[in-house]
């Protein structure tokens, strides 16, 4: 099984947008949102439904619920083996905000962009 390192998006001024969601939920989503996250870990791109969803623009998200709270994570995948988490949100309509993916997909490409690798988006 093709395992996955999963790595928190840093912005220029050091913060880590996932971080700063994942610490300000209540502790069952945050368990959750963790547990998920070491299950994406062991299945990597193996892993569909309802675990893990493709968006668009080479987006992904992991699905987290409990009870009728429902969190997103939005992530890429970077190098082969690495998903780069750039931030997550409380989910509170039926399909995820085009906000919150076009915010992923800027995360993308500043964080291609610094490494030094020319993506077509």
């Amino acid at each position: 099984m093709p395992q996955i390192k999963a790595e928190m998006y840093d912005l220029p001024d050091g913060t880590y947008p996932i971080q700063d969601f994942i610490e300000s939920l209540d502790i069952k989503m945050k368990t959750k949102v963790l547990w998920t996250v070491k299950v994406f870990e062991q299945f990597g791109t193996e892993l569909r439904e309802p675990y893990s969803k493709y968006l668009r623009d080479d987006i992904f998200e992991l699905r987290v619920k409990v009870g009728s709270d429902i969190s997103r994570v939005l992530y890429f995948f970077f190098d082969g083996n690495k998903a780069i988490l750039t931030h997550g949100f409380i989910k509170k309509k039926d399909k995820t905000p085009p906000g919150e993916i076009d915010r992923a997909i800027k995360y993308r490409r500043e964080y291609f962009s610094r490494k030094g690798v020319a993506k077509d988006d």
